[in-house]
Formats: C-alpha cells, sequence, structure tokens
C-alpha cells in the first residue's frame, strides 16, 4: 500500500491504496488534490488492512472526512471510536443494485428448486412455485433493502420491511420494528436480509426464528453472516424448519471446506459474488467522485456513517 505522492494543501484528500489506481483518476477528475501528508480528507481502497488506516488517523489530527470503501463498518469500527470527531461516510446504497439482483436470484433459485435441480441425473417430477403474489419480509431499510424491495414489487409481492426505526419504508406495504419480527414470520414466503450487522442484529435469526417460519418458505442473506445463527441453520434445514437458504454470506467467512452448510441439498451458497470488484469498481468510484465534490463544496456527503447506530 502507498499514499498517493502530491502536493500538501488544506483539502488534500490521501489515497490509501495502490499507486495507479483508478479510483485515485476519480478524486483527480472530481477536483480533489492528491497529497501524501497533512491530508483533510482520506479516501479508503477495498484492499487496505484497517489497521493501515487505523495508523493514519492516529497520525494525522487534521483528517476530517473519510470515505470506507464497503457498506459494512464492521471492520473500522476502531479507528471510527478513536476520532469520533471525523465525518465518516461508507458505500452504502452505491451497490444496491447488484446486491438485490442477487438476492432475487438466490430466490427464484430456490423457489424453483434449482439446487436440486443442477445436481439431478435423471427426469423428475414437476416442481417449483411462483414468486408472483408472495408474502415477503425484508429486513433492513438501507440501499440493498429499498432495490430489493423495487424488484419484489414487480412480481406483485406484498412488501413488510423490518428496520430499527419505524419510519415507512418506501414501497414496502408495512413497516415494524425488529422486535415486532416474530409475529410476522409464519406468514412470510420469502425472508431477505439486507441489515447492517449491529451488536443489536447479531444472532437476529436462529432457532427461535426458524421454528415460526412456515415449512414452504426461503430465506436469503445478503447482507452479513452473522445476521444467522450458523449452528441453528443447519439444524433448521435438516428439521424442515424451512424450505431452503440462500446465502452469499456466511459466519464463520469464507465458509470452510467440509462444513455442514455444503452438504446441505436444501442451501444455495454462493462465495460473497453478489458484488463483485468488477460490478462495483465503477460505482465506488462514482460515489467518491460525488463526495469530493461535496466535500470540497462544504456541502453534506453521501452514505453518512452513524457510528453509535453501527452503519
Amino acid at each position: 500500500m502507498n499514499h498517493m505522492n502530491g502536493p500538501l494543501g488544506g483539502h488534500g484528500i490521501t489515497f490509501l491504496g495502490p499507486q495507479g489506481c483508478s479510483l485515485a483518476d476519480g478524486i483527480r477528475h472530481a477536483g480533489g488534490t492528491l497529497v501524501q501528508s497533512q491530508p483533510a480528507g482520506v479516501v479508503v481502497d477495498y484492499s487496505t488492512a484497517p489497521s493501515e488506516l487505523r495508523e493514519l488517523v492516529r497520525a494525522q489530527a487534521g483528517i476530517r472526512w473519510v470515505q470506507l470503501p464497503t457498506a459494512g463498518i464492521e471492520a473500522f469500527a476502531e479507528s471510527l471510536a478513536e476520532r469520533p470527531d471525523i465525518v465518516w461516510t461508507s458505500a452504502k446504497g452505491a451497490y444496491a443494485k447488484p446486491v438485490a439482483e442477487h438476492a432475487l436470484a438466490l430466490v427464484l433459485a430456490l423457489l424453483r428448486e434449482l439446487p436440486k435441480r443442477v445436481v439431478a441425473r435423471s427426469w423428475a417430477e414437476r416442481s417449483g412455485r411462483s414468486l408472483h403474489g408472495m408474502n415477503a419480509v425484508v429486513v433492513g431499510a438501507g440501499g440493498v433493502a429499498l432495490e430489493a424491495i423495487r424488484l419484489l414489487r414487480v412480481f406483485d409481492v406484498k412488501v413488510t420491511a423490518v428496520r430499527r426505526l419505524q419510519d415507512p419504508v418506501p414501497g414496502a406495504e408495512r413497516t415494524i420494528g425488529i422486535t415486532e419480527l416474530p409475529g410476522i414470520l409464519p406468514d412470510a414466503d420469502v425472508v431477505i436480509l439486507a441489515a447492517s450487522l449491529t451488536p443489536t442484529t447479531r444472532g437476529l435469526f436462529g432457532a427461535d426464528e426458524f421454528s415460526l417460519m412456515k415449512e414452504s418458505a426461503v430465506l436469503v442473506n445478503i447482507a452479513r453472516g452473522g445476521l444467522v445463527d450458523t449452528e441453528a441453520l443447519v439444524a433448521a434445514l435438516r428439521k424442515g424448519d424451512f424450505a431452503g437458504a440462500g446465502l452469499d454470506v456466511t459466519d464463520p467467512e469464507p465458509l470452510p471446506d467440509g462444513h455442514p452448510l455444503w452438504d446441505e441439498p436444501a442451501c444455495l451458497i454462493t462465495p460473497h459474488s453478489a458484488d463483485t470488484l468488477e460490478m462495483i469498481m465503477p460505482l465506488y468510484r462514482s460515489r467518491i467522485e460525488t463526495n469530493v465534490q461535496r466535500f470540497l463544496a462544504g456541502q453534506e456527503l453521501d452514505g453518512l456513517v452513524d457510528a453509535g447506530a453501527g452503519y
């Protein structure tokens, strides 16, 4: 890792990432001046170790803004705790379209029983269900959740949004708080987890929640593996508490070879590929350019982090 070289300046921005990266070009394109020391702002690359950012914010007292490359901020929590004076922004919302698209793909694959079909070696009776007209629960209210709701509504799905605050979520039939989740799970055909991982949401879905789901329901997690109790998930799938799970994230991650989830026929696992680097690079560059321009103009930034809430 290298800081980009450049002149010093009161509004200079340091790029924490490899030299020659197109993201650094995005900073320049937006009118930013790349500096090596005494930065006012910092833009962090995907490959930057959290420890490197922590060292920088400790050493440079003049930093006023940091742009993080991910929607989740848990990896950088120590830096946020040490420098509450800094304005922190994340990539939340920037990757919503590809991630929500992946969530929909997992939902459809489970309903159409593709995990079973892909390993079949003989003709079988026709089976599978249509998403149209189903009831869905979307946990979360950020960019991915909003985009997932928009896609579900194309299928005339009735959506209940679950969030920390009970302010209405656009596109949802109703919005409820997390404490009300047990009351709606028995009616859900589809459950999509799109929430941030915080102390409140860790292990949000465990044995109790799985037992409330109907046998025909499917669960998709495209947020963070820690939202789900993995051991309880394995047990629930084995018992047939619900029909299937689509996981782009797991706990632990990567999911080790030989883990019981790999052998669950009703579990479809993708390797955290809802937002590949190829997909998100132009989206992150766009977020960087927007926020560099706003930072230089003294305007409110996009993707502001609430460190207390954890996202």
